[in-house]
C-alpha cells in the first residue's frame, strides 16, 4: 500500500472516530438532560428542555394523583373531569351573566376564597374543586362552617412552601388545616407535596428562563391551578383571565379600571396590580408572565379562554421577566 493510500485510510479513519463520538456525545446529552428533567416518580407529564407537556388522563376514570395528598389519610387525590371551567377572581366577572352557563359545565374551580353568594349571575354557585394559596386558609377559616361544612361536597387543594406545610409539627398552614379536618372530618381537604411545589418550579424555570427564587418571583394560585387542571382536565375553559398584552393594549385612559377581585369592588386596578407585581424586586406574582405561558399551553392542550374572548392575542406569546 502507497503512502498516499495510507493517509487517505487514517484520514477515513479518523474522520469516522470523531463521526461516532459526535454522535454518542450528543446522544448522551439528550439523554442526560432528560434524565435530569424528567418529573418525580408517579408524575403524569413529560418535561422536555424549553417546554412542559402536560396530558389529562385518557380515560374517564379519575387516577392517583401523587402530587397532592390527603390531610387525613395521606392517600394521592383522585380526580378526573372532562370538561374543567376555571373561574378567575379577577373583577372582569362582574357584569358577564357567565353564571347560568358555569353551573351548567361539569367541572367548577375556584381559587382561594372567591365567593359566589351575592355574585352567582356572573360567577354561578357551584364549586367542584377549589385551589387555595397557604396565604388564603386564614381567610377560608373566618368561614369555616361554610367551606368545610357537612353540605360541601368541594375538594380542596391547599398549596404553600415547606416551611409552612410541613408535617413535624413545626408548620403553621398544615397544622391549621389537620385542626380544620378533625373539626370537619367529611371535608375533603389536600395539600400539595414538597415534590409537586419543586416540580411547578422547574416548569417556571423551563417556560420563563428564569429562576423562579433567583428572580424574586411567587407563584400565583392561578399557576398551580392550572398545572392541576391539566392533569385531570382533557377541555377546560377558563373565565374571566385576560392575555398577556391586555394591560398593554389597553392603557388606563381608554378602559374601565377593573378591580382586582370581583369581590373586592375597591381594590385596586387590576392592570395596575398586575403592573406593581410584574416589577417587584422580590416577592412579587408574575401575572403577565404567567399569563404569555398560559397562552403557550393554550395551544398544545385543549384551552378555551372568555369574557374577555381573547381570541388571535392568544397568540405568539412572549413571556419575559424584568428581574433576572
Amino acid at each position: 500500500m502507497s503512502c498516499i493510500a495510507k493517509r487517505k485510510l487514517i484520514l477515513v479513519l479518523i474522520l469516522t472516530l470523531v463521526v461516532s463520538l459526535f454522535i454518542a456525545v450528543v446522544q448522551y446529552a439528550q439523554d442526560f438532560s432528560l434524565l435530569l428533567l424528567q418529573p418525580y416518580p408517579g408524575q403524569d407529564g413529560i418535561v422536555g428542555t424549553a417546554s412542559v407537556y402536560i396530558h389529562a388522563n385518557g380515560s374517564q376514570q379519575p387516577r392517583d394523583l401523587p402530587g397532592y395528598i390527603s390531610i387525613v389519610t395521606q392517600q394521592p387525590l383522585r380526580l378526573h373531569c372532562e370538561l374543567c371551567s376555571i373561574v378567575s377572581s379577577s373583577g372582569q366577572m362582574l357584569g358577564r351573566n357567565a353564571g347560568v352557563e358555569i353551573d351548567q359545565l361539569p367541572c367548577v374551580w375556584r381559587m382561594n376564597n372567591a365567593p359566589t353568594l351575592g355574585f352567582e349571575r356572573d360567577v354561578g354557585t357551584r364549586t367542584s374543586v377549589r385551589v387555595v394559596s397557604h396565604t388564603s386558609v386564614p381567610l377560608l377559616q373566618r368561614r369555616q362552617q361554610h367551606y368545610f361544612g357537612e353540605a360541601n361536597e368541594t375538594v380542596y387543594v391547599i398549596w404553600g412552601p415547606l416551611r409552612t406545610m410541613r408535617q413535624d409539627g413545626k408548620g403553621a398552614t398544615y397544622n391549621e388545616l389537620r385542626k380544620l379536618a378533625r373539626k370537619y372530618p367529611q371535608a375533603k381537604i389536600y395539600i400539595t407535596t414538597e415534590e409537586q411545589m419543586n416540580y411547578c418550579d422547574r416548569i417556571f424555570k423551563l417556560e420563563t428562563g428564569k429562576d423562579r427564587i433567583l428572580s424574586g418571583t411567587y407563584l400565583s394560585t392561578g399557576w398551580f391551578t392550572l398545572v392541576l387542571a391539566m392533569e385531570v382536565c382533557p377541555k377546560i375553559h377558563i373565565f374571566g383571565m385576560i392575555n398577556n398584552t391586555y394591560c398593554s393594549l389597553h392603557r388606563s385612559g381608554s378602559r374601565k379600571k377593573i378591580p382586582y377581585h370581583y369581590y373586592e369592588p375597591a381594590s385596586r386596578d387590576e392592570c395596575a396590580e398586575y403592573a406593581i407585581h410584574e416589577n417587584a424586586f422580590y416577592g412579587g406574582h408574575r401575572f403577565i408572565t404567567e399569563k404569555a405561558v398560559f397562552a403557550k399551553w393554550a395551544r398544545r392542550h385543549d384551552i378555551t379562554f372568555s369574557h374577555p374572548h381573547s381570541g388571535s392575542l392568544y397568540t405568539n406569546p412572549q413571556p419575559h421577566l424584568n428581574k433576572d
